[in-house]
């Protein structure tokens, strides 16, 4: 491959991972490859003479998607150069003074003051235009609201999301796999909320590190006291101190040494000549000041060996990648597990099981895998959900692989789960809507189904919720108490099998005889002699079955719920066996259509959603429709039947209770 070839996808590559970070709030490569893969493009860069237009070494962000206003900053704001050579970073500092800072990993904020009030909040977005975000940043918690200051006053600073505050909100999830992945992309989607309420329940803080300008008064030349200028006036600076080439690299351990220990989340250093006209009258390169640097630790990597893969299953049905390998030592702690974020990222890697690969810690905090020395390439995706046993599919979005459960009724995915099991057509339980099935887990109240039966240990809190209070408590749990006397086929039915819909869970229970424990114990061969169960439905029931975690939620939930006990003759009234139906129209016998099909499975038949030549009657009391479904039953010679006549049709076949 010719080095202008390698540059072109190199630059792909690369511009595709920035646009996931800065515009999507996602990752689809570590920091440490990307910085790698970076770093060679611009080796090339310098030994071909050549830069392509497109190339993220000049270009400094990416497009604005959201809905939140835009607007062009007065001076763009440029990233920075980068070292990870101490020796590199003395040469740079050379005989001056230099300021040394941390650089937050957050989200870069311009706030304007004007009479001594905030007036504008706007990100840094692709560098040369923003998003206006005032009303989110009045909720930032250490920002001062009025300052002693009257002119009109330009500042910039790092929005974040401490350590405390992230680890607290991650502990009030619930669910492992939903919890936020870092602080960054966290303070990114609070920020940039178009609800600020959401954005005052983040916990975020300001720390200014540049001031841009200040109207009517004359600055000193010097960015240490421009840094003290601000921290009288009510704002919080981000830590920083006065080096110079001498004690440069003791300051830079010293603060790689504090790291670990600090609550704001960082990924390196910012060095910036104090003496400011100096450093402006070095001017700038296309996309870096020539005035700061950045220094970035060399990251402490240990080879170790991968023992597998573990699938982790979300609640947006996203299944996540953990790589588990043998413990090592990392930054002053153990190490074994490394989240790898989504399926192409472990394709690109190559993983098998007993690889040696080597793992570091991103920002000396987050573990990731770094390389992979063997690439067996042996580990693929699972085929089923660890969850709920069923298929698992494969999505590609913006050249992304992931993988996710195909059921919207996962065991993982607990609201839609939830919401279900509580429906009418399933164990009915009234006063259960989604948004407070949302709030009970959101709570900690429901985790697994059979918490359902335990909510009254909570009686307090639900009293207190808002949109309930004692009556509707009441009804809820009344309503809770009442579904423990189940019908076995809406029970099947509500713990969301895979493509298992009522009618075929009645149909199974026939089959059976009502017998639950030979249902759960039936192999797929079984299942398919049932007339209207095919292969896949078979598949699904025998994997939900054998699922270990399905299998303990069974066993609780047999414990509080008692199936109602089916009489011989009902079970073997099956006088519309092997027939199949379709019903269209007005009903006026029945209450509606969903009623008719009721009783036709009620009496061994099925009733479908279009007219083939596997229907045996159409019911629809409007014979002379100009209907599909009437000229499609009339081309294929299949009878038309009013209400009355199916009526008069079971009746004659011996179904009692006929409506």
């Amino acid at each position: 491959m010719s080095s202008k070839t390698r540059m072109k996808e190199l630059i792909r590559i690369l511009n595709e991972a920035g646009k996931a970070y800065y515009q999507e709030n996602r990752e689809i490569m570590s920091n440490y490859e990307y910085d790698k893969l970076y770093d060679e493009l611009a080796a090339l860069e310098k030994e071909t003479n050549t830069v392509f237009s497109n190339s993220p070494t000049i270009h400094v962000g990416y497009e604005l998607l959201t809905e939140l206003t835009k607007e062009a900053h007065e001076s763009p704001m440029l990233s920075l150069e980068k070292t990870k050579d101490v020796a590199e970073l003395e040469q740079w500092i050379g005989d001056q003074d230099v300021i040394l800072s941390w650089k937050l990993d957050g989200l870069t904020i311009v706030l304007t003051y004007d009479g001594g009030r905030l007036v504008k909040a706007v990100t840094r977005g692709n560098g040369q235009v923003g998003e206006v975000v005032t009303n989110n940043a009045k909720t930032f918690v250490n920002l001062p609201a009025r300052i002693p200051f009257q002119g009109k006053l330009v500042i910039r600073g790092e929005a974040i999301i401490k350590y405390s505050d992230f680890e607290k909100m991650n502990k009030s999830i619930q669910d492992v796999d939903a919890k936020y992945k870092n602080p960054r992309n966290l303070c990114s989607g609070s920020v940039r909320q178009l609800n600020n309420e959401v954005t005052a329940q983040r916990n975020v803080h300001f720390y200014a590190f540049s001031l841009v300008s200040a109207e009517g008064i004359e600055l000193d030349n010097s960015v240490e006291k421009r840094f003290r200028w601000l921290s009288d006036l009510g704002f919080e600076v981000v830590e920083h101190r006065r080096v110079n080439q001498k004690n440069a690299e003791e300051a830079v351990q010293e603060f790689s040494e504090k790291i670990a220990g600090m609550d704001e989340p960082s990924d390196g250093l910012v060095f910036i000549y104090d003496d400011i006209a100096y450093g402006e009258s070095l001017g700038t390169t296309a996309k870096f000041p020539r005035n700061s640097i950045a220094f970035k630790w060399a990251d402490e990597t240990a080879v170790t060996r991968l023992d597998h893969i573990e699938w982790s299953p979300s609640r947006t049905g996203l299944i996540n990648p953990i790589a588990v390998f043998d413990p090592v030592e990392l930054e002053g702690s153990t190490v074994s597990r490394a989240s790898l974020h989504n399926l192409s990222i472990v394709e690109s890697l190559e993983l098998g099981e007993n690889d040696e690969i080597s793992v570091y810690k991103a920002n000396m905090i987050i573990p990731q895998v770094a390389e992979n020395f063997t690439r067996s390439n042996t580990i693929k995706p699972l085929e089923f959900c660890p969850a709920c046993g069923a298929m698992t599919v494969v999505k590609e979005e913006n050249g992304v692989k992931s993988l996710y459960c195909s059921n919207d009724f996962c065991s993982a995915k607990k609201v839609k789960l939830f919401s279900h099991y509580v429906s009418r057509d399933a164990m009915n339980i009234d006063g259960m809507s989604e948004a407070t099935i949302q709030k009970m887990i959101g709570k900690g109240f429901l985790e697994e189904l059979y918490d359902l039966y335990s909510l009254h240990e909570h009686e307090k809190e639900i009293i207190e919720m808002e949109g309930f209070g004692k009556k509707s408590y009441d009804n809820l749990v009344a309503s809770i108490e009442r579904s423990k006397q189940a019908n076995l086929p809406n029970f099947i039915y509500a713990l969301g099998i895979l493509n298992v819909g009522l009618s075929n869970a009645k149909l199974i229970c026939r089959h059976f005889h009502y017998d639950w424990e030979k249902i759960k114990a039936a192999e797929a061969e079984e299942f398919v002699k049932i007339d209207g169960i095919g292969q896949v439905i078979a598949e699904s029931l025998v994997h939900y079955f054998a699922n270990e975690h399905n299998q303990k939620v069974m066993e609780k939930l047999e414990q509080m719920v008692v199936f109602h006990q089916v009489e011989e003759d009902e079970e073997t009234e099956a006088i519309l066996d092997g027939m199949n139906f379709v019903v269209t129209g007005s009903v006026h016998h029945f209450k509606n259509r969903k009623e008719v099909q009721a009783k036709v499975e009620e009496l061994g038949g099925k009733v479908t959603g279009s007219v083939t030549t596997k229907t045996n009657y159409l019911i629809n009391n409007d014979s002379g429709s100009s209907s599909s479904k009437n000229k499609k039953a009339k081309e294929l010679g299949i009878p038309i039947i009013t209400e009355e006549e199916f009526l008069a049709m079971i009746r004659e076949k011996g179904g009692n209770n006929a409506n």
